[in-house]
């Protein structure tokens, strides 16, 4: 196979990037990189080459960057830079707001209704089985490639711990990482958990809100610099927490030099972002609840028009039912993500529809005053939700491109061939997807919520099984609603239950609901399946996608790979001063701003602090009470 390692390193030299790390290359055969690497995570030369693949228009064209979002799939990280979509000087609120537009008729990827646009015949999902003795038995092409990198080469774990510790630098890395990068992180933290003194590995898996938390406590134990591992927002937002703990001077490096997008984030940046902003929030009592998955330059604007504070999926609901509990006839305004707002006037409904008048099943426990207040609010009942969900304004137009894609057919296969299964699904789902998790959460068989609230789900009904003294075969089942990157974590947490329980009658199967023409086999499958996992995604779809329905994977936090990491720690470990690192500090739209005469970084940290202060205090801040009153 010489010829096919020179064909390798000679791609990577014509386009210009390192070959000689001395690490192999994780497939001979460029055509049967496993199905959870290829086109965006793969070998670095795609980089060069998707960058063709790539419309896009300059933002400051008049109309808006708008490029093909199956096209984003393909691409591994040719996002090109923001530079020359600006258009303007300073911070020019919204301006820069990009259309993700499929190329197709009529396919707009921003919808204002809760169903999502794809329907495709699916019959089986691919699962990963989860047993005994840490047994994985991967079900299909898709799971096969997700397993593949659950147990990490041994040397690649050792050194990237010993660089990290001897260099002081930390790792935050999102749930929706690649299983590759996954894998050697979570290895990693048991490694540094075995080998180093620090109380706290110099690694942590989290969302987006933990991440920030755990950089600070990284910062604690002397780290002196800290990869982000996620999109742009994710790095703004753990460097501004870093800053007000004390730790500004502490670098946050991204994993790419180009912008790393959101399809969400980039909704709300949108000129009818500010303008339903402007005209929602003349009342004299409104409150913008707005996503954390925004930028900086958001926050900061959306606080300049009206008074805000941010969320979590995680802390959403909480938010909302204090904040109408606390302040008198209050507007809520919730934004950009479309689907999660619909989901929560649902989700009010349901339990509504569910309660001491309404007619509910036999295992369906009655949603009367009582437990309103019991597992609720305490200052909420009936007729105060019903205020509260009159009250809710959705942005109409926002929506996470990983989401967006269960598609109908998804749906429906979900109800006709796993009826018995568990059903999770992440508050960004379509409305179809949501309402089968809601239905089952009421019947303690699903749960509607963040990425955490899903973890936290699947191991307590884990748990609560292999700590049972049944002695028969027993096999839970789990859709997973929502990316795919998060069965590195539930494979991890699973594998611990069971070690720690001793149950070999237990086991977890977590059901990809992606569409059976998200991979496809290569030509080279047919002949020899010894050099990889010969599998590609689905040429419409992008991986783990297809245009038809369902999705699994996000193409932008893809754009964090083993390599990239590799890179950046390494530039590091060289020259920690080099000028080479500033382009992958994060994004610096606001610093040096102002709107209106105050500085636009403490606008747009504003919001962040309202919400770290409510989760620690469980009440809407003063200040921002006092703003809501004086209607600004």
């Amino acid at each position: 196979a010489s010829w096919q390692v020179a064909r390798i390193q000679l791609q990577l030299f014509l386009t210009g990037l390192p070959v000689a790390r001395g690490r192999r290359p994780r497939s001979l055969d460029w055509f049967s990189v496993p199905a959870t690497m290829t086109l965006f995570t793969s070998l670095r030369a795609i980089r060069g080459l998707s960058r063709s693949s790539l419309a896009l228009t300059s933002r400051s064209n008049g109309g808006g960057c708008r490029w093909n979002a199956m096209n984003i799939m393909s691409a591994q990280r040719g996002l090109g830079s923001r530079s020359g979509c600006d258009g303007a000087g300073g911070v020019s609120p919204f301006a820069r707001g990009a259309s993700f537009q499929h190329t197709g008729p009529d396919r707009t990827m921003s919808t204002a209704t809760a169903t999502a646009a794809y329907d495709q015949l699916v019959d089986v999902f691919p699962s990963l089985i989860i047993g005994a003795n840490g047994s994985i038995a991967p079900q299909g092409s898709f799971a096969e490639a997700q397993a593949q990198f659950l147990e990490p080469d041994v040397e690649e774990v050792k050194t990237l711990s010993e660089k990290l510790l001897s260099l002081n630098m930390g790792i935050v890395a999102h749930y929706y990482m690649d299983v590759e990068l996954q894998g050697v992180l979570t290895a990693v933290q048991k490694e540094q958990q075995l080998t180093s003194n620090k109380s706290n590995p110099m690694v942590a898996i989290a969302d987006s809100l933990a991440m920030g938390d755990f950089a600070v406590k990284m910062c604690e134990e002397g780290a002196e610099a800290i990869a982000c591992l996620g999109v742009d927002f994710m790095s703004e937002s753990v460097a501004t927490i870093m800053a007000k703990n004390g730790f500004g001077h502490i670098p946050v490096y991204r994993l790419d030099a180009n912008p790393i997008g959101c399809s969400l984030a980039e909704s709300a940046e949108r000129e009818s972002y500010r303008a339903w902003l402007n005209k929602s929030g003349k009342d004299a009592a409104a409150l913008h609840v707005v996503y954390i998955n925004t930028s900086l330059e958001t926050k900061a604007v959306s606080t300049s028009i009206v008074p805000t504070i941010t969320c979590t999926s995680s802390n959403v609901l909480a938010t909302i039912l204090q904040a109408s509990s606390q302040i008198p006839d209050l507007k809520i305004l919730y934004g950009p993500d479309t689907y999660m707002g619909n989901n929560l006037v649902t989700m009010i409904d349901s339990i509504l529809a569910h309660g001491a008048n309404g007619q509910t099943s036999d295992d369906v426990e009655v949603w009367d005053d009582a437990r309103i207040a019991r597992d609720l609010h305490p200052a909420h009942n009936t007729e105060s939700l019903r205020r509260l969900r009159d009250s809710i304004d959705v942005y109409p137009s926002g929506n996470c491109v990983v989401h967006h894609m269960f598609g109908s057919e998804v749906v429906s296969a979900v109800k006709r061939n796993y009826d018995d299964a568990f059903v999770t699904a992440h508050l960004e789902v379509p409305g179809e997807m949501f309402e089968i998790a809601m239905e089952k959460s009421l019947e303690g068989k699903g749960v509607v919520g963040s990425t955490s609230d899903i973890l936290k789900f699947i191991s307590r009904k884990v748990a609560e099984a292999a700590e049972s003294n049944s002695t028969e075969q027993n096999r839970l089942r789990f859709i997973l609603g929502t990316e795919a990157g998060m069965v590195t974590s539930i494979v991890k947490s699973v594998r611990e239950i069971l070690e720690r329980t001793g149950n070999d009658k237990v086991e977890a199967e977590i059901v990809f609901p992606v569409s059976s023409e998200a991979v496809m086999a290569t030509d080279d499958s047919a002949g020899d399946s010894s050099s990889g996992l010969a599998v590609v995604p689905g040429v419409a779809g992008g991986e783990g996608c297809s245009t038809a329905g369902g999705c699994a994977t996000c193409p932008f936090m893809k754009m964090n790979d083993l390599d990239a990491l590799h890179d950046v720690v390494d530039m590091v470990e060289a020259d920690p001063q080099s000028p080479k690192l500033k382009a992958f500090l994060p994004p610096d739209r606001v610093q040096g701003k102002k709107i209106d005469g105050v500085s636009a970084v403490e606008l747009g940290s504003e919001p962040i602090l309202f919400m770290r202060q409510f989760m620690q205090e469980k009440a809407i801040p003063d200040a921002l009470v006092k703003k809501i009153g004086a209607g600004i």
